[in-house]
């Protein structure tokens, strides 16, 4: 009887500590659905239309819940644990709010690259046009998503990406608490990922196929145990997608060649 108890004790532990990441795994899995229903017949390659700010900002911010949720898991049930540890009363709670602040974070940075990518296009540079440079511009900002990998920023802002302990020192009480260290701990994947976001607008934003290539090179620099093979082969990978896109991009399987 006792062995009984102390098993199901046990059990109903484990999956208290489980819950904010198979709850934050949902989430993306619902995301990506609404996500993949909303970009049909929207793709029209580098330089897709954005629409207008505020119907942007909605499908923003259900694109970084479907791709980044997955890979922030560990880190909301690293918080929850730091919670429960503190005696919070809903430690789930708080990792909810704070993945929350975490995605306010993304929204921001949405909102500025629909003011850049949106003030460019209002410049109306011809030379842009995908029959002239458009394809040299856009292997350009990918490979430069490449160099920006192998940076001192990129490696700080990737280890406080990566592991708890460094999570755990920002941790506040309370939702306002877990709000603020959502955003913060945003920030410091914003520093990680903005690049491969940016050759995410080169590829097309609206790119259902490219969307999971990249919310996959993130959930492998910030989960495989590996760092540098992680770093590696992600360089690697983006360097080569890259060249393709600016001297072969017929070539690039899933690609949308602009008219």
């Amino acid at each position: 009887m006792e062995t009984s108890t102390a098993t199901r004790s046990t059990g109903a532990h484990i999956g208290r500590s489980a819950a904010p990441a198979v709850l934050l795994v949902a989430v993306a899995a619902v995301c990506w659905v609404i996500t993949a229903k909303r970009m049909q017949g929207m793709d029209m390659g580098p330089g897709t239309e954005l629409g207008g700010v505020g119907w942007f900002a909605v499908v923003w911010a259900t694109m970084m819940a479907a791709m980044m949720l997955p890979s922030l898991a560990p880190m909301g049930q690293a918080y929850a644990r730091r919670s429960r540890a503190a005696g919070a009363s809903s430690p789930t709670g708080t990792a909810i709010v704070f993945a929350a602040g975490y995605l306010l974070t993304w929204v921001g940075v949405g909102v500025l690259a629909y003011a850049v990518v949106e003030g460019v296009r209002a410049l109306d540079l011809s030379w842009l046009a995908w029959h002239r440079g458009g394809p040299y511009v856009a292997g350009g900002v990918i490979l430069a998503a490449a160099i920006y990998e192998l940076t001192p920023a990129k490696r700080m802002c990737l280890r406080h990406c990566r592991e708890p302990e460094l999570l755990s020192r920002r941790w506040r009480a309370g939702s306002s608490g877990a709000l603020r260290a959502g955003v913060e701990h945003g920030g410091f994947c914003v520093g990680s990922s903005w690049a491969l976001m940016a050759a995410l607008f080169a590829l097309g934003v609206m790119n259902v196929s490219w969307m999971i290539v990249m919310a996959a090179v993130v959930a492998i620099e910030k989960l495989l145990p590996w760092n540098g093979v992680a770093i590696g082969a992600t360089v690697a990978f983006i360097a080569a997608l890259g060249l393709a896109v600016a001297f072969a991009p017929g070539q690039v399987p899933g690609l949308t060649i602009p008219m």
